[in-house]
């Protein structure tokens, strides 16, 4: 079964090829001014600039090509062209009881593909500060939408798990615990079960080795020399290695289950590692490798280039791989366990010209297919309700748990009072996630905000716990349905033209999928939901629906809200957001 807007679509496209008009496709959109019609048809400008001809005179005989068909209850041409469309109140009604028989009837998708996406971006042995939001809820709102559109998504978590920062770390401990047997290249016996430092530990080693390294340069080189020696795989560095990561990543884990982003694959840079080797290998064999200043360099700039493009660094002067080069021994290692047709990065817009190098290495080099999708989706950046970055009292950069539990206050104080102990505490961070997580996806992607965490926790105007009350009372009303034993299985009866708004609206949600998959970026759907829930909740303020006495009005009533709540959760669920039983 196809959605209703591109079933129009595909049959007003075939009346303009009967015309005799070559077009690709027809694209309608909601109409801007309602009182002229429900859609708005805009492409006979651009047939008539194709054939040299009026763009009236074309609109003309696209109307009455299409006039006769029973679906329609007027169409109109305004302007120089514009073509405006009104759907008779019958094919509104069947929409709605074709979308409560199938409420994925707009998710159908004939041309799937295998996706990775790999987002989140941690590094091990660092706490989560707000940097890491985006990536997570952006990134597992887009796995969602993939997947809601019939494709196999691979999700990857990516750790940052390789590079010099666990170097640092490793040097911390070090000076703190010099007698551990680690660091000793020559140890022969068991080294210790568990790891020397816990997770809080580690939150506060990271920063503090960090700030050594910038005016110590004897601890920076220590540092580096240890990062070399634990790439190379010296025993005692990597057992220290497994140990910290196992702690890290179970507090990572935590962190991202809180907001709803559950990743298929916990791999990071070190899996990449693995396959460094052969990569090099591969991309000599390309004879793609050339030396520069003691480091090995992959060339990849191009003679139209409007802006420098440097050289990936392969292997460093002092042998050991940059960020680059695991990244694109990730690229390898994913082609060669999935071939996935496409490959989505999403991490902050700082990180473009790095993706550009390897993505450009990697068609260079020939790791991917001819046909292999490598995109970066990069987004802007959060701030706080002053426009400047989010900071802890002390200057520095706030952790995403402090963030979350600053915002779980707020949301706290909205919920009914007679929720009590831990059930209030679980319905408040739930409140709360949905609050940061619509917040953070109401924008562009590449857009920078202002998060002001009062204002996106308020129960009013477009915010998480706004829609989540929505939907609360929405499944309440239904449920009282229930229990008066009050049936509505069908919609008969349009009784008010804010029913014909909504169901506008429920035709419309296939082109804002569409839109929000192919520009990658969740905004559209934010809005929409805000745009359909304002509606119903006008509806439900200023109508009856229980104590209707007209039997098919209430029926109808009852049936749409059924339809508007399926359709809110399920893309809720897209967002990342889970709908609490109360609040």
């Amino acid at each position: 079964m196809t959605a209703f807007i591109e079933k129009e679509q595909e049959y007003i496209k075939s009346k303009i090829k009967e015309l005799g008009y070559e077009i690709d496709n027809v694209v309608l959109n909601t109409s801007s001014r309602p009182e002229f019609g429900d859609y708005q048809y805009n492409g006979a400008m651009e047939l008539a600039k194709a054939n040299h001809t009026n763009p009236r005179e074309i609109a003309t005989k696209i109307v009455d090509s299409i006039k006769e068909d029973d679906r329609y209850q007027d169409i109109n041409i305004a302007g120089p062209g514009f073509i405006n469309i009104t759907f008779k109140d019958e094919a509104l009604i069947d929409h709605v009881n074709e979308l409560n028989s199938n409420i994925n009837l707009n998710y159908e998708n004939e041309n799937k593909k295998k996706i990775y996406l790999d987002y989140g971006g941690a590094n091990v042995a660092k706490a989560l500060h707000v940097g890491h939001l985006r990536s997570a809820n952006i990134g597992e709102a887009l796995n969602r939408l993939a997947k809601s559109l019939g494709n196999e998504t691979i999700s990857d978590a990516h750790l940052g798990d390789w590079g010099r920062p666990i170097g640092l770390v490793m040097k911390e401990i070090k000076d703190r615990f010099p007698e551990l047997p680690y660091f000793d290249k020559e140890y022969k016996g068991e080294y210790p079960k568990e790891c020397p430092v816990t997770a809080e530990d580690l939150i506060l080693i990271y920063p503090i080795a960090s700030d050594k390294a910038k005016y110590d340069e004897e601890y920076l080189n220590e540092a580096r020399d240890i990062t070399a020696r634990f790439q190379n795989k010296e025993k005692g560095l990597m057992e220290l290695w497994k140990q910290i990561m196992e702690i890290s990543k179970a507090d990572i884990k935590n962190i991202y289950d809180q907001l709803n982003a559950h990743f298929d694959i916990w791999e990071g840079e070190s899996d990449g590692a693995e396959y460094m080797d052969e990569l090099v290998e591969v991309l000599k064999n390309k004879h793609v490798v050339e030396k520069s200043e003691g480091a090995e360099v992959v060339y990849i700039s191009k003679e139209d280039d409007d802006h420098e493009v440097p050289p990936l660094i392969l292997i460093k002067s002092n042998g050991s791989a940059s960020y680059d080069t695991t990244d694109l021994a990730c690229i390898l290692e994913r082609m060669k366990k999935f071939n996935p047709d496409e490959i989505w990065y999403i991490t902050d817009a700082r990180q473009s010209l790095h993706f550009e190098q390897v993505f450009r290495a990697a068609r260079k080099g020939e790791i991917v297919n001819d046909n292999t999708v490598l995109e970066h989706f990069p987004f802007g950046t959060m701030n706080g309700a002053d426009g400047k970055p989010f900071k802890t009292r002390d200057g520095g950069v706030m952790a995403l748990t402090d963030l979350l539990d600053m915002v779980t206050t707020e949301c706290e104080k909205k919920i009914l009072p007679n929720i009590t102990g831990e059930e209030r505490n679980t319905i408040a961070r739930q409140v709360a996630v949905a609050a940061v997580k619509y917040a953070d996806l109401i924008p562009f992607r590449l857009t920078d905000y202002n998060f002001d965490p009062v204002k996106f926790s308020d129960l009013q105007g477009k915010t998480g716990p706004y829609l989540l009350y929505s939907c609360i009372r929405m499944k309440s009303l239904l449920k009282k349905a229930d229990e008066q034993g009050i049936e509505y299985k069908s919609f008969t009866k349009m009784s008010d033209k804010i029913d014909r708004d909504i169901i506008i609206n429920l035709l419309n949600l296939r082109n804002v999928i569409l839109k929000s998959y192919n520009v990658k970026s969740l905004n559209d759907i934010t809005e929409y939901l805000y745009k359909i829930t304002n509606l119903y909740n006008n509806l439900y303020a200023n109508n009856r629906i229980l104590t209707e006495e007209d039997k098919d009005i209430q029926s109808s009533r009852l049936l749409l809200t059924k339809v508007v709540y399926e359709n809110n959760i399920k893309l809720l669920d897209i967002l990342g957001i889970t709908v609490p039983e109360k609040m």
